[in-house]
């Protein structure tokens, strides 16, 4: 792969004039002032505008600029012929620096090198890994030098690359570290579309455009000045391109006026006229290292190159300039004139001539392989699939996707051809591009009459509408692959099913569970025994728990129990403690996603353990160990942003909306709560709308905003108690009917409530029947409802959820308080307030110590470093919490995806509030949570 310079002082500049700009004051100033701001906090900012309109030169301005001011810069530029091969541009701007790397934490050396095929032994793909390894790196070298990393003509960036160079860029505001990326365009490149400032490049003014031209060696005069300056619509290129071809050709001009086209056509209409003028052997050198684009000569070795006397017109027209590190064209846009003006012939023969020397570098030579050939070809093809494998183990999803579907384009065999899009399609789901998917599927049906490949094709196209948020249609396609296919493809079947299962739990809808069940109980019917397809019982123990939770309850944990020290691959093993978590068998499904989350971790299983982390973080906020909660969401969120997963991002933001509600932190959870919301469309995601309604409902009635919080959660059913999600909506019944009860509101809660548990199908869990018994208690009169509160609390399985406990026992004591049983209340009160206090819920710590107090007991405050603790934001409980257990900057950076720098800083702040100086005096000020 190319390197790319590392710029110090009297190094080589990227392309692009840097000397005087007309016209670009207001971009000189903005890039000031990212230069000048580098050292104090980390920058970020991408250059739009079309091609020629000015932005490489005002990259190189801005490269300067760092470069006098002492800074260390780092440099790249997107190739069109790179655009497929992945991290190409990561290891172009990394390459001067690589030899840092050693210094990483070995799990982050390790994807760094195999995401650039660097790496002695071949491993599997980490991107969250790969990303911080990157932030690790710039972060160490920035230790003494601030940083600015350039990429130039970023739109031509592999996919892989710019997806890191994202991660990164959002992790950058405690780094000495810039990074300034220049896209053709008007729309940022992927991943730079979330909230990153953007500097807009337009067309010059008329004054200035004017002003240009009279600064070129030939400035035209007369009408061809206007007609220059017409044409040239405001685009510097285009303006120095055209005043060149007037020079050589005054009567050029007047041949425009009946040749109409928009500047950027006419721009490249006068690259290619000015190639005609050159001698035959100079065009089959530039076609030569057009096709090259510069890397592949140098990757290439020893093979000769274009012949520098034969290019020494071109130079001279400044189409390129040549030097010790080879040949550079002035602009994007010649390379690309210069190649799509060659016929195919001597296209096709440059690339056979790269690809017969670049037999150490499989990947570029199958695409100059694959560029050369039109007629299908096994051997390219077989070429490209085995790179596409290469890629898809290092972790370059979308270069495996294009790989394959270039194979199968070039596959002789019908059969081949579809399983290499079905493979292709594979690739672009995890990609998160549905639009994609759902085109190789249509292809790859098209082209085979195989049963198995064409429902394996239509299973695909079930997940690219599910990835589209179309779940309606992708529920129907899946129940239908997994309806054709379970008369003669059982695995295949069992899989559709339970991926529909996953769909309509996402959706929760009952219709939809429903449309499930009724599946399952007619393939059961036809494949009574599972013994070909050992995973079939734990596909079907997902199934049911995503749709008869109730129902299927105790049939199923006695099957789940049994199967917790049952080996299990990564995939039965996130079903199974997935499972266990929606049926409310907490202890047990955190046992086992722990377990499974050491194997779903490992490198090359992100998007798996994406899921497994989030509920592994509700697990946590169920059973009080909200602290664990909020370090999930946050690795579930930095996982969902490396691999692109949307579901598990907003269920991050909802597990934080929640315990941010519980600790009665309005703001973050609304902030959560919405950004999750944003994101989903309620009428086909209940999952994520019950969920951030209940925690914007709770956040309510922690500010004592009573009728807000009864109208957010009264979302949670239909007018006619239908749940908006079938699981889900159910854990929000006491708080619907505290807030109704505050709100004075208790007969309308009262017909919420028993609507909703008539739509309950089946036996509620002991978690559920105290949240009912709770419920009803607070909305019953004065007599009747000290014995459901009294129930509740003598089953002792409640106590595995000890918040939910605790507000049982606070409501319990005040009801009793109420009725003059003051010293009943007060055991009840001074436990519901040692829970609330640890657990840090601020609002309900209130309650509980204003009914001590009406008690008659004088209530003493909290341990003080507990306190402390909760003034800390939640990533900087989590960093000390990591501290106090031993772990290393390094290691506590590797786990939260943050730099070691970052980390140092968050403890510096953190200290003098928890009223220490060392890390050692956390262990003696910092309790461990027991486990409940």
């Amino acid at each position: 792969m190319n390197s790319g310079p590392d710029l110090g002082a009297g190094a080589q500049l990227p392309p692009g004039s840097a000397g005087s700009l007309v016209g670009r004051d207001a971009q000189l100033s903005r890039l000031s002032t990212l230069i000048d701001g580098v050292a104090v906090e980390g920058q970020v900012l991408v250059l739009l505008g079309d091609a020629g309109i000015g932005k490489s030169t005002l990259l190189a301005n801005a490269t300067q600029r760092a470069l006098a001011a002492g800074l260390r810069v780092l440099w790249a530029a997107g190739r069109e012929s790179q655009a497929n091969i992945a991290f190409a541009g990561l290891h172009q701007l990394l390459s001067p620096v690589l030899g840092a790397a050693a210094e990483l934490e070995p799990r982050q050396a390790r994807a760094l090198l195999g995401a650039l095929g660097l790496a002695e032994q071949p491993a599997a793909a980490d991107l969250l890994g790969t990303g911080i390894a990157t932030l690790t790196l710039l972060s160490d070298l920035s230790q003494t030098t601030p940083v600015v990393a350039v990429i130039d003509d970023a739109h031509w960036l592999d996919r892989s690359s710019l997806d890191i160079l994202a991660f990164v860029g959002s992790r950058l505001a405690a780094e000495p570290v810039g990074l300034l990326l220049a896209a053709r365009g008007h729309v940022p490149p992927a991943g730079f579309d979330r909230g990153f400032a953007e500097l807009p490049v337009e067309a010059l003014p008329a004054a200035d455009a004017s002003a240009l031209l009279d600064r070129q060696p030939r400035p035209p005069r007369g009408p061809a000045r206007a007609q220059v300056l017409a044409q040239a619509g405001g685009n510097p290129l285009a303006l120095i391109e055209l005043a060149k071809v007037v020079a050589g050709d005054p009567a050029a001009s007047r041949r425009w006026a009946a040749e109409p086209l928009p500047p950027g056509d006419r721009l490249m209409a006068v690259i290619t006229s000015r190639l005609t003028t050159l001698p035959e052997p100079t065009r089959a050198a530039l076609l030569l290292a057009a096709v090259a684009d510069g890397a592949d000569l140098s990757a290439a070795g020893g093979t000769p190159g274009p012949d520098p006397q034969a290019l020494a017109p071109a130079e001279r027209l400044g189409l390129i300039a040549m030097d010790r590190t080879g040949v550079r064209f002035s602009h994007p846009l010649v390379r690309s004139a210069i190649y799509h003006r060659a016929p195919f012939a001597e296209r096709a023969a440059a690339h056979r001539q790269l690809a017969a020397a670049l037999r150490d570098q499989p990947d570029r030579q199958a695409w100059h392989l694959a560029a050369a050939t039109v007629a299908p070809d096994e051997r390219v093809a077989a070429r490209l699939e085995s790179t596409a494998d290469d890629a898809r183990r290092r972790g370059g999803v979308v270069a495996t996707a294009l790989a394959l579907e270039r194979a199968a384009e070039l596959s002789p065999d019908s059969g081949d051809q579809a399983r290499r899009l079905i493979s292709a399609a594979s690739a672009a789901i995890s990609a998160s591009q549905p639009g994609w998917v759902s085109d190789l599927a249509t292809r790859a049906a098209a082209v085979t009459a195989d049963p198995e490949l064409r429902l394996m094709a239509a299973s695909k196209a079930g997940w690219a509408l599910a990835y589209a948020g179309r779940r309606p249609a992708a529920l129907a396609a899946l129940l239908a692959v997994a309806s054709e296919a379970s008369a003669g493809f059982p695995a295949l079947a069992w899989e559709a099913l339970a991926d529909a299962a996953t769909v309509a739990y996402q959706s929760g809808a009952p219709a939809d569970s429903l449309a499930v069940s009724r599946l399952l109980r007619l393939m059961e019917s036809q494949q009574p025994g599972s013994a070909a397809d050992p995973g079939a019982e734990a596909r079907k123990s997902w199934i049911r728990a995503c749709t008869d939770p109730f129902g299927s309850r105790r049939p199923l944990v006695g099957y789940l129990r049994r199967m917790a020290d049952a080996p299990l691959d990564e995939a039965d093993a996130w079903r199974i403690g997935s499972a266990a978590w929606l049926l409310d068998e907490s202890d047990l499904g955190i046992r086992l996603l722990r377990g499974a989350m050491y194997r779903l971790r490992a490198p090359g299983t992100g998007g798996a353990s994406g899921g497994g982390l989030t509920a592994l973080g509700w697990l946590y906020v169920d059973t009080g160990r909200w602290d664990e909660a909020l370090e999930a969401a946050a690795e579930a969120a930095d996982l969902a942003e490396a691999n692109r997963m949307g579901i598990v991002a907003a269920s991050a933001d909802v597990i934080a909306a929640t315990v941010f509600a519980l600790r009665a932190d309005a703001a973050a959870a609304r902030r959560h709560a919405d950004k999750a919301l944003a994101g989903a469309d309620p009428a086909d995601s209940g999952l994520i709308a019950a969920r951030a309604w209940r925690a914007l409902g709770v956040a309510a009635l922690a500010e004592g905003s009573q009728l807000t919080a009864f109208t957010q959660l009264r979302r949670l059913f239909t007018e006619q108690g239908e749940p908006v999600h079938n699981i889900f909506s159910y854990l929000g019944v006491a708080d619907i009917a505290a807030a109704a009860a505050r709100a004075d509101r208790r007969p309308e809660g009262r017909d919420i409530l028993e609507r909703a548990l008539g739509h309950l199908d089946g036996a509620p869990s002991p978690r559920l029947e105290q949240l009912i018994a709770r419920a009803r208690g607070t909305l019953a009169g004065p007599a009747a409802a000290g014995a459901y509160f009294a129930t509740a609390l003598a089953d002792p399985a409640g106590e595995q959820w000890p918040f939910e406990r605790a507000q049982l026992r606070l409501d319990y004591a005040e009801w009793l308080r109420r009725r003059r049983r003051v010293n009943q209340a007060k055991p009840e009160l001074a436990r519901a307030l040692e829970t609330f206090r640890r657990l840090g819920a601020q609002s309900q710590v209130r309650r509980a110590e204003a009914e001590l107090r009406a008690s008659g007991i004088v209530v003493s405050g909290a341990p003080g470093a507990q306190d402390a603790l909760l003034e800390l934001t939640p990533q900087q409980r989590q960093i000390v919490r990591l501290a106090r257990d031993g772990l290393t900057n390094r290691e506590i950076g590797d786990r939260l995806s943050l730099s070691p720098r970052t980390v140092s800083s968050h403890l510096y702040r953190s200290f003098p509030k928890l009223g220490i100086t060392d890390r050692h005096q956390l262990r003696d000020v910092i309790t461990r949570e027991a486990p409940p």
